[in-house]
């Protein structure tokens, strides 16, 4: 069990704050193995499935997607095997102290593990040996007033409605804003809850996906200020969450020697490391569960607006030049409706624009001057026994450019020096582009 806790360690976030997440957290956090250490449970799933995309060309990818979720044509997967060992806090108000460590190994941890977003290698660079640590910190309660919980360590982020566990959310594929928000902090948060309606959090950390505090630009002592309100309607069946993030420098890319390992997307993750900057986001979601629905219905929404900007340029193309700016938004909406104990129904829509292509896309030559990207997705779920969780799902996505060919690489285009380039793509449509998949889940 020590070898299992050293090499393997760690599930689903805690984090998981969608109720789109509440049946499959219970699934998964009902089941699990206690250790000797009494009150260390380990748990996990495995996610396994098969997608098809019907791309007019093997190399086109769809810019909007996961990376091996715009795989071409035909790709069966093992998404992850997901493991967590945890020794949670009791509810009482009392000194205590816990832990959590996450562990996922599979495609998803390939490219999660640097916010990968695509290259021109897309189908053959995809590896189910991979492993990303999601998460390990140590948890601390002070019983000061309610109780005043920490997070030391690394912790997933509070930002957006989806989450890294593709079991949990309501479809099989990530969402496009999902893609536009980070995905872990390195650094300490604090929670305090004032009563059954409303609860906060406050953090610093080093900044958006980054396990050091050099921010981007490698200055040394970067940070991020995270803030997150959140409201419980009485009779807990509708929550609004608004969340905050105000980074020292554009946002963090850990693949420095590879930018195009990312999927923030082009010159918003600050090549040039003379830069200097900021990135601002605002998140807003809530859900709602309509009491008549006898909990069988679910509404849900998602929004972001962001704005950064850098001094002098940082577009490995425009040299020692000015400034640049750019600011991104989006909104999506969600419905499930859970017609029997095995049979349920979700579907998305979403829009993503920005006030230019340099966060929300990559083409060469600026090309998508004010991208947007549109997509729906439509999810059937099947609860077929215990434990084992199948589903299928439909996905268009259309836009503004929204199909792309690679045609460049940071090897071919990257200066010396250590930095590089960005992947562009030529722009080959604006779809619409089809996406048929189905899902496999076992938990533990």
């Amino acid at each position: 069990m020590l070898l299992l806790v050293l090499v393997c360690a760690p599930l689903l976030a805690d984090e998981i704050t969608g109720a789109s997440a509440t049946d499959t957290k219970k699934i998964i956090q009902s089941n699990f193995v206690e250790t000797a250490n009494k009150g260390v449970k380990l748990s996990g799933y495995v996610d396994t499935g098969y997608s098809y995309n019907f791309n007019s060309s093997k190399q086109s990818e769809v810019i909007g997607r996961f990376s091996d979720d715009t795989a071409s044509r035909g790709d069966f997967n093992l998404y992850a095997v997901k493991i967590a060992l945890e020794k949670a806090m009791t509810s009482e108000n009392k000194a205590q102290a816990g832990f959590r460590a996450d562990v996922m190994i599979g495609e998803d941890a390939y490219y999660l593990q640097n916010r990968n977003s695509g290259t021109a290698e897309n189908n053959t660079s995809q590896n189910s040996n991979s492993l990303f640590l999601e998460q390990a910190y140590a948890s601390i309660r002070a019983p000061v007033g309610n109780g005043l919980d920490f997070k030391v360590g690394k912790f997933v982020s509070i930002l957006g409605y989806e989450v890294i566990e593709r079991p949990a959310n309501m479809n099989i594929t990530y969402g496009l804003l999902w893609q536009q928000f980070p995905l872990y902090y390195t650094g300490l948060l604090a929670s305090y809850r004032f009563d059954d309606y409303l609860d906060m959090k406050l953090g610093i950390v080093n900044g958006s996906n980054t396990d050091n505090n050099t921010t981007t630009g490698l200055k040394g002592d970067g940070c991020a200020l995270i803030a997150a309100l959140d409201v419980t309607a009485p009779g807990s069946n509708a929550n609004w969450s608004n969340n905050f993030q105000w980074s020292t420098n554009p946002e963090n890319n850990t693949s420095w020697e590879d930018p195009s390992l990312s999927s923030i997307p082009t010159d918003v993750q600050n090549y040039n490391p003379n830069s200097n900057g900021y990135a601002l986001i605002y998140n807003s979601w809530g859900n709602w569960a309509p009491k008549f629905a006898n909990d069988k219905l679910l509404f849900a929404f998602n929004t972001v607006l962001g704005t950064a900007k850098t001094s002098p340029a940082n577009e490995w193309w425009a040299g020692d030049g000015g400034a640049y700016s750019t600011t991104w938004w989006g909104a999506g909406v969600y419905a499930k409706y859970q017609f029997t104990d095995w049979l349920s129904l979700s579907s998305r829509g979403e829009f993503l624009g920005g006030s230019n292509d340099l966060k929300v896309a990559s083409y060469n030559g600026n090309e998508a001057e004010a991208p947007s990207y549109w997509e729906y997705t439509l999810t059937a779920g099947f609860n077929v026994i215990d434990n084992l969780l199948i589903r299928a799902e439909y996905r268009l996505d259309f836009g503004n450019q929204s199909n792309g060919i690679p045609i460049s690489s940071p090897e071919a285009f990257g200066p010396s020096g250590g930095l590089g380039a960005p992947v562009l793509y030529e722009p080959t449509g604006s779809g619409p582009s089809h996406y048929a998949g189905v899902e496999i889940v076992y938990s533990f």
